[in-house]
C-alpha cells in the first residue's frame, strides 16, 4: 500500500513548464521542485531565469535547464521540441501554462466587440491553443514512455463562463473575446488528448478564477463580493491541484477540467 508521501514523490520525474517565470509559472516550478521533480524551464527570450533558478536552487536541488522559446512563432515551438527530444530520451509531465493575455493598450484587445481585431485574435489562438496543440502533439511520444505520464493545461473560468462586464465598469479592463474562445478550446482539446493518449499519459486542464494582482479597488471588490469564499486567489492556491494532477495522487484521474476559482462559478 503506497502511502500518499509516495504517491506525491517525484524523484526521478522531469517535468517542462511553459510561462515558467511568470506569477503562475513560478508557483508550478516550486511545487514540482518541492516534490523532487527536475524541472526544463521555457518561456520567451526576455524572460529573467537566473532569478528563478536561484530561488528553487536555493531552497530545493533539483536539476534545471532553462530554454528560451518564442510560443506565438512555429519555427521556435519546433526548435523547442526537436532541442528536448535530442536531450531526454523521457518526459513525465508537461505544464502548458504559457498564455497570451495581452495589455489593455494592445490593438484591437481589450475593446469593445466592433473594435477587436482578428490579427490579435490570432495571436492569442496561437499561443493559448495552437502552441498547446504542437507540444502536447510533439512530446506525447516521451510522454507515453515516462512513467507518470501527465499533460496539464492552465486554462481559466472565462473558457467555462461568459463575462459579467458590470465587474469592468469604471476600468480600463476588459475580456477580449479571443482569450474566453482559446481557454475553452484548451478544455475541450484537453478532453480530446485524454483519450487519444489513454491509457499512457493522463491529460487535465485547471480553470483559476480571478488572481490578485494590483487591480483597480473597484474591481476587486466587485470580484470578491461574487466570490462565496469572499477573495481573489492568489498564486499559492494552485499549488495543491498542481501536486494532485502532476503525481500519482491522480493516477486514476484524466479528461477533468479542475475548477479553483474560491466558488465563483457555483452561481
Amino acid at each position: 500500500m503506497l502511502t500518499l508521501g509516495e504517491m506525491m514523490n517525484l524523484k526521478g520525474r522531469r517535468a517542462l513548464i511553459t510561462g515558467a517565470t511568470g506569477g503562475i509559472g513560478q508557483k508550478i516550478t516550486e511545487t514540482i521542485a518541492e516534490l523532487g521533480g527536475s524541472l526544463v524551464l521555457v518561456d520567451k527570450p526576455d524572460a529573467d531565469f537566473q532569478q528563478l533558478v536561484e530561488q528553487l536552487q536555493s531552497r530545493w536541488a533539483t536539476d534545471i535547464n532553462c530554454i528560451e522559446c518564442d510560443l506565438e512563432d512555429e519555427s521556435s515551438r519546433k526548435e523547442l521540441i526537436s532541442k528536448v527530444q535530442g536531450q531526454y530520451d523521457q518526459l513525465n509531465i508537461l505544464v502548458n501554462n504559457a498564455a497570451f493575455v495581452g495589455m489593455s493598450d494592445l490593438e484591437g484587445w481589450v475593446t469593445d466587440f466592433p473594435q477587436q481585431r482578428v490579427d490579435t485574435w490570432r495571436r492569442a489562438l496561437e499561443v493559448n491553443l495552437t502552441a498547446v496543440f504542437e507540444l502536447s502533439q510533439g512530446f506525447a511520444s516521451q510522454l507515453q514512455q515516462g512513467k507518470g505520464g501527465s499533460i496539464i493545461n492552465i486554462a481559466s473560468i472565462y473558457g467555462v463562463l461568459a463575462p459579467d462586464y458590470a465587474l469592468y465598469k469604471g476600468t480600463n479592463m476588459g475580456n477580449p473575446a479571443a482569450y474566453s474562445a482559446s481557454k475553452a478550446g484548451v478544455i475541450q482539446l484537453t478532453r480530446w488528448l485524454a483519450t487519444t493518449l489513454a491509457p499512457h499519459v493522463r491529460v487535465n486542464s485547471i480553470s483559476p478564477g480571478g488572481i490578485a494582482r494590483n487591480q483597480p479597488t473597484v474591481f476587486v471588490k466587485r470580484y470578491m463580493d461574487r466570490t462565496p469564499l469572499r477573495r481573489m486567489a492568489i498564486e499559492d492556491d494552485l499549488k495543491g491541484v498542481i501536486a494532485l494532477l502532476s503525481t500519482d495522487a491522480s493516477a486514476y484521474i484524466t479528461a477533468q477540467n479542475l475548477i479553483v476559482d474560491g466558488g465563483w462559478s457555483a452561481w
